[in-house]
This record gives structure tokens, C-alpha cells and sequence, in this order.
């Protein structure tokens, strides 16, 4: 019985059921679990990093280098690798770019502090010691490494985008999809009731049209749905138009299951038929009544139906997606219409339910008709249609131009950015080696671990890039170094945006080079990884349960 408290019995059998693993051997299983899924994602870094091909269970291909994608199909059984793959998955929708950057450094930062504790350094002087060097890091970006976009211009939000994009699919095709990114998400700039300027990423609809060529990829304002118009005698175009969106059926109403309805007279079965039609007349005439002339249902209407609003002038268009129905409600200002049922028990429509817009028209794409709202009166809204060969070509450019639009919605409502290609990590690791030496605590060698891990960036995008990682690296931290010891106004305070150039395999200024990123995506990157670390580090057991056994079928024939 006392070996089920043993903490030196690592396999001991718990009185519960189950096994435990406890100090050392536990933390080396977490790290080696972090670093497994890390060296999983790390040749996808940077803009010469390479695709990874994922094929799942019922055969489904995807090709991708977005570290959250690639991790989200990963099906990770370890605990410690699915609090990294959440970490990649809280990165993508917080920020949208650095979710491969993210799981590198947590995973580094774990082998650090291991490597620390082995050393007989507790992991809570550790864990005291990332934090302090997290701040800190997170103070200097702040103060000395971001700049305002004020200063540099629309140029700076293009080369943001860019700076996004050239490591993924789009990269190839210059700044032709960073112009649409930002000129597509400038079109649905709001206020919010603080009076900051909004950018909301899901105002911008991204439609996938297969054929012709990235190129002839476009962009317009206004709400795309891929349905056409329910009847070819409908207006193709229709000017302010009254716009109610519902969710019920229009067709021909039918007595539900059960109910048996038991006549004397055969002429009143005509009568019910008669009525059974009428009911859904009437439901039809209420919508027109109240000035609807652009209809949008997630259900079906019914061609006896379609040429009544055909006949008043009014446009349908049935199966709309339930998640396009909202967006176009809450652009137009419409309400979700679920049932037309009022609090007397008759039906009605209410003025407030019905949103309004500039124009409704039919167009075509490639072999498609498509129906574009225009000027809606709560939210403008911007239609990317992007054109490729295929369907992988096409989901994978829809997350390359998803990354970009969130980037720059980013830098949009903070106003910062910082210079890429491993600058920031390399005066991070720089400062936070000097800031180290300040301290007279053991903490100290916590947080010059946590600056080397930093270089983990730099180094792994010259690998992916099949340059010489330690002659950049080192002259990268020269020049770094050179500028944080000289005087403010001195030409060398200029230094510190150099990073690498990956494509000739030099230093070169990146702000001037236009390699910029969002401020706030190496602030959010590094607190998340740091957490992270921090949180897979604290754990010194693990007690799995075994499954309880199935009971056997007492009428199961053998």
C-alpha cells in the first residue's frame, strides 16, 4: 500500500486506476513533446519556407505552410503538444500572422529551462526569470523598436501585407494581392462607439472562382453571394431596394405529421387545398405589403410564390448560407426574420426588420451568376474574388489573403509596426543579454536563456534560406549592439533596423526595404509563448487514468 504514494516509483499504480509520472522524466516527455511539433513547422518559416502536404483519414489533401493550419490537422495526442497547438490556434485568431514564429520560441524557451533545471536551478527561479525577461522585451519593443505608421505612409500598411504574404502562396505575385488586402479592408472602415476606428475582417467576403490565373484575381465594394437570382423574369438590377432576410420556408403549407383532418363533404378537401395555398399567399403579400423588394431566404420559395414577387417588381434569392444571411442583415441593418407570428396571434412584418442598400444587381463570373449588394446602410462591405487552378491553389490562397487582411487590420487600429526578417529578436536578445547582467539574483541566467531562445527566429529563417546562420547571425548582433550603445543622435542609433535579407544572404536596413510587421503581432507572439513555456513548465506530474474496461454482454454469443 505505501507504494502507491511513492513518488520514486515513476510507473507506480495509483489506487485509482491509473499510471503517474513525476519530476524530471515528466518534464523531459513535455519538452520533447514541444519540441517534436516544433521541428514539425520550423522549415515553413519565412518567405522561402517550404509547404508541407497533410492527407487525413478519408484521403483529403491539404498543402499548406501556415503553422496553424498545419498544426490544427496534426492530430496531437501528447497534452503538452495540444497546449502548443492552442497557442498557434489563439495566435492565428488574435493577430494572424506568427503562428509558426509562436510555437518555435515556446518550444525553445522549454529546452532552455530544462536544460536550467538539470543544472540544480528551481524551476520557480525559472519561471520569476522569464517573466521579468518578458516584460522587459515587450517594454523595449514598445519604446524603442516600433514605429508609427503615421510617419511612413500608406507605403508602410502595402509592405505590411506584403511582409505577410511573401512567405506563403501570394508572395509570388508581388504587391498586386498586398494592394487588395488594403484597399478591400480600408473599404469597410467603421467607428465604434469609443469613436476608434474599426476594421472588421469579416466585412470582407473572399470568394474562390476556379480558373484563369491568380492575376485576374479582383476586388469590389459591395456583398457577394454565390447564388443567382431564383427567376430569370427578375430585374437584374434594382435600385435602393427595401432588403428582409428570413429564415422559414415560403411553399405550399402542409398539415404536420399526425394530424388527420376528417370531412363529410368532398367538396371541402378543394377547400382545404385552396387554403393550404392561400396561407403562404398571404405570408408573401405581408412581406410585399410592408415594402420589401429584395428578398434573401436561407429556405426554399416556391415558383407559385417567386412569380408573385416576380410580378410586383421584387428579386429572391433562396438557399442563402445562414452565416451570409447574417452579415447581409447586419450590414443592411435588416433583422433575421425567423417567423412573420406577432403578439395578437396574427402575422406581420415590422419596419425595423427590413434593411435597405444602394443597389442589388445579378453579375457574372467566369460560368457563375453572382448577386452583389451595394452601399448597405449599417456596414460597407468588400467582395475579394480570387481566381486559381485548383481547389488546394485556391484554400490556401484564401489563407495567405486572410493572414494579410488581419495584419493589416492590426496595424490599422494600433498605429505600430516594427522592422521584420529577425530584427526584433535579435536587439531583443542583445538588450536582454546586458539587462541580465544588472541583476545580482540567479534569475539572471534565466533571462539570458530566454535571449537565446530568441535567436531560434533568425537562425531558422538563414537555414530555410540555405544561408551561413552563424556569420549572418553574428554580424546581425554586431550591428545590433552598435546601436543600443550609441548616443541618440548618432548615425548608428540607425542600426537597429537591420535584418537579414534572405533572398541575397546579407544585412540590410528592412524599414527602408519595406520588411515591416505589426508591433502588436511580436508583442502578442512573445507573451503567448512565454505563457505557454511558463505553463507546460510548472507541471512536475502526470497522472493519465486508464479507461475503464468494457462490460461484457451477458446475451453475447461467443
Amino acid at each position: 500500500m505505501s507504494g502507491i504514494f511513492d513518488t520514486n516509483n515513476q510507473d507506480s499504480a495509483l489506487f485509482i486506476g491509473g499510471s503517474r509520472v513525476s519530476g524530471q522524466e515528466v518534464r523531459a516527455q513535455n519538452v520533447m513533446a514541444a519540441l517534436s511539433i516544433a521541428n514539425v513547422i520550423k522549415t515553413s518559416l519565412g518567405p522561402v519556407g517550404l509547404d508541407k502536404m497533410l492527407v487525413d483519414d478519408v484521403g483529403d489533401v491539404t498543402i499548406s505552410n501556415d503553422g496553424a493550419t498545419i498544426l490544427q490537422l496534426l492530430e496531437v495526442e501528447h497534452p503538452a503538444g495540444k497546449i502548443l497547438v492552442k497557442l498557434a490556434q489563439q495566435q492565428d485568431t488574435e493577430v494572424g500572422d506568427g503562428t509558426t514564429s509562436v510555437v518555435i520560441i515556446a518550444a525553445e524557451l522549454l529546452r532552455r529551462a530544462n536544460e536550467l533545471i538539470k543544472n540544480h536551478i528551481h524551476p520557480a527561479t525559472v519561471i520569476t526569470g522569464y517573466r521579468l525577461a518578458c516584460k522587459e522585451a515587450c517594454k523595449f519593443i514598445a519604446d524603442q523598436m516600433a514605429l508609427k505608421v503615421d510617419k511612413l505612409g500608406q507605403e508602410a500598411l502595402i509592405s505590411v501585407a506584403m511582409t505577410t504574404i511573401s512567405s506563403k502562396i501570394l508572395g509570388a505575385y508581388g504587391t498586386f494581392f498586398a494592394e487588395m488586402a488594403v484597399n478591400s479592408l480600408s473599404a469597410v472602415k467603421s467607428v465604434d462607439f469609443r469613436g476608434k476606428p474599426r476594421y472588421p475582417v469579416k466585412a470582407v467576403n473572399i470568394m474562390k472562382v476556379k480558373g484563369a490565373s491568380a492575376r485576374e484575381s479582383s476586388y469590389f465594394t459591395g456583398y457577394a453571394l454565390y447564388r443567382p437570382l431564383t427567376s430569370a423574369a427578375m430585374k437584374r438590377s434594382l435600385k435602393n431596394p427595401k432588403i428582409a432576410v428570413i429564415d422559414f420556408d415560403i411553399t405550399k403549407t402542409r398539415m404536420k405529421m399526425g394530424i388527420n383532418i376528417v370531412i363529410d363533404n368532398p367538396d371541402n378537401l378543394e377547400a382545404i387545398r385552396k387554403r393550404e395555398a392561400d396561407i403562404s399567399s398571404e405570408r408573401v403579400r405581408i412581406i410585399l405589403d410592408a415594402g420589401v423588394t429584395a428578398v434573401f431566404s436561407t429556405r426554399g420559395i416556391d415558383d407559385m410564390y417567386v412569380k408573385m414577387f416576380a410580378e410586383a417588381g421584387a428579386v429572391t434569392v433562396t438557399r442563402v448560407p445562414k452565416e451570409d444571411a447574417r452579415r447581409i442583415a447586419k450590414g443592411t441593418g435588416a433583422s433575421l426574420i425567423t417567423t412573420l407570428a406577432n403578439l395578437d396571434g396574427g402575422e406581420s412584418l415590422d419596419a425595423s426588420s427590413i434593411g435597405s442598400a444602394e443597389l442589388v444587381e445579378q453579375i457574372r463570373l467566369s460560368d457563375d451568376d453572382v448577386v452583389v449588394i451595394r452601399g448597405a446602410k449599417e456596414q460597407q462591405a468588400s467582395t475579394v474574388i480570387l481566381r486559381g487552378a485548383n481547389d488546394y491553389m485556391l484554400d490556401e490562397m484564401e489563407r495567405s489573403f486572410h493572414d494579410s487582411l488581419c495584419a493589416v487590420k492590426r496595424v490599422l487600429e494600433s498605429g505600430a509596426v516594427v522592422p521584420g526578417g529577425g530584427s526584433v529578436e535579435t536587439a531583443l536578445d542583445v538588450y536582454l543579454e546586458s539587462f541580465a547582467t544588472t541583476l545580482g539574483s540567479r534569475e539572471q541566467l534565466a533571462i539570458v536563456e530566454f535571449a537565446n531562445a530568441l535567436l531560434s527566429i533568425p537562425k531558422q529563417l538563414s537555414v530555410n534560406a540555405a544561408k551561413d546562420s552563424i556569420e549572418l547571425i553574428s554580424k546581425l548582433r554586431a550591428y545590433h549592439t552598435a546601436a543600443q550603445t550609441a548616443a541618440a543622435d548618432s548615425p548608428r542609433s540607425a542600426l537597429k533596423n537591420y535584418g537579414l535579407d534572405l533572398h541575397e544572404g546579407k544585412i540590410r536596413d528592412n524599414v527602408k526595404a519595406g520588411v515591416l510587421e505589426p508591433a502588436m503581432s511580436k508583442i502578442k507572439m512573445l507573451k503567448s509563448a512565454t505563457e505557454a513555456a511558463i505553463n507546460i513548465l510548472r507541471i512536475d506530474d502526470m497522472i493519465k487514468l486508464l479507461p475503464e474496461p468494457e462490460k461484457e454482454d451477458p446475451h453475447a454469443h461467443m
